[in-house]
């Protein structure tokens, strides 16, 4: 890992503290920042992910995707835990939480915009930073790449109806219109750009496409962080008054990982496959893409919204929680291969 990314969790309570501060020492110069807009997107933010994700992106290999017949059982697994039990039980949790246990600690204008945020942290499936959690697990590389590849594929037609779906049973009314232009935005564009770079980088050989991923890679941290401050600036004053908040919604956001990043594995094991490839799936079923997460409860719901900073929760937790998983994964691999016939 990166020094940014090892210290991520530092990184984000930094922005924490310097985002609320600022934000209280000059409010007008981010109230003129949020003002930047041009049919609900905000510029400066629609900038700053634009640089976190493109490089993320570009590090995906879609011809990888010829790789999944080798491994079916796993490719199925993270298909069903990803898309099929980890937005909707997220959403379980959300209601049962935010809604109803921990509604009478929460202000009660943002629990339908918390209870946003969470599912749109849990639609959106982990991208650039599973291949950091697979390494540290000797997980297999071309599987874990299929898989993100795969799973990218899938987010550009299915994010937006399967969001739409849950905020619609969660009672939360979204116009299609905006959350569309924010797959458009965050999704389909920096896809098209990223593969268009990669393509680009790689004609000059694969030393040069690293060197040049080893110059870009920072980008995305920075301007994940610099969003943060600009995010906390505008929610200083409501986290001054409440701090119990993030601990609150930090609850199913950690119920949700280990619930999945466990049925993953557990799956993975009862169907035969081998331990480096129930890794990486178990990784990506925890994981969120939360650089998009973010950047859709920004255009959806503002800065100043719940969904803004549920999805904020995540980014704040990813780091420390998804690291307990590689510890367990690692030290239950004697456990795992108990069984005999694992998958060839």
């Amino acid at each position: 890992m990166s020094f940014f990314e090892r210290y991520l969790t530092v990184w984000v309570f930094l922005c924490i503290v310097a985002g609320i501060t600022l934000g209280r020492f000059f409010p007008d110069v981010f109230q003129a920042v949020g003002r930047m807009e041009i049919a609900q997107v905000n510029l400066p933010v629609g900038l700053l992910i634009w640089v976190m994700i493109i490089p993320m992106l570009v590090k995906v290999d879609f011809g990888a995707l010829g790789e999944i017949r080798k491994h079916v059982r796993g490719i199925g697994v993270t298909l069903f835990v990803n898309w099929l039990v980890k937005p909707f039980s997220m959403a379980f949790l959300g209601w049962l939480f935010i809604r109803h246990w921990f509604a009478p600690l929460l202000p009660p204008d943002q629990i339908d915009s918390y209870i946003a945020g969470l599912i749109l942290l849990a639609a959106a499936p982990c991208t650039a930073m599973v291949f950091v959690w697979s390494r540290l697990t000797g997980g297999d590389p071309l599987f874990t790449l299929s898989q993100v590849a795969l799973n990218d594929s899938i987010m550009v037609i299915a994010f937006a109806p399967l969001v739409a779906f849950l905020l619609g049973l969660s009672a939360i009314t979204v116009p299609w219109e905006t959350l569309l232009t924010s797959v458009v935005l965050y999704i389909v564009i920096p896809v098209i750009l990223a593969q268009w770079l990669r393509k680009v980088l790689l004609a000059k050989g694969v030393a040069a496409f690293d060197t040049a991923m080893a110059k870009i890679g920072p980008w995305s941290i920075s301007a994940l962080l610099a969003t943060l401050v600009l995010l906390f600036a505008f929610q200083g004053e409501a986290i001054l008054k409440q701090p119990l908040i993030i601990a609150l919604l930090a609850v199913p956001i950690l119920i949700q990982v280990l619930f999945n990043a466990a049925l993953a594995y557990g799956l993975n094991r009862a169907v035969g496959e081998k331990h480096n490839i129930a890794c990486p799936s178990a990784l990506i079923g925890a994981s969120n893409f939360f650089e998009l997460a973010v950047a859709a409860a920004i255009s959806l719901f503002g800065f100043n919204s719940g969904a803004a900073l549920a999805t904020v929760v995540g980014v704040l937790i990813e780091v420390p929680v998804m690291l307990l998983v590689v510890y367990v994964v690692n030290n239950s691999k004697a456990w795992y291969e108990k069984t005999p016939a694992r998958a060839g």
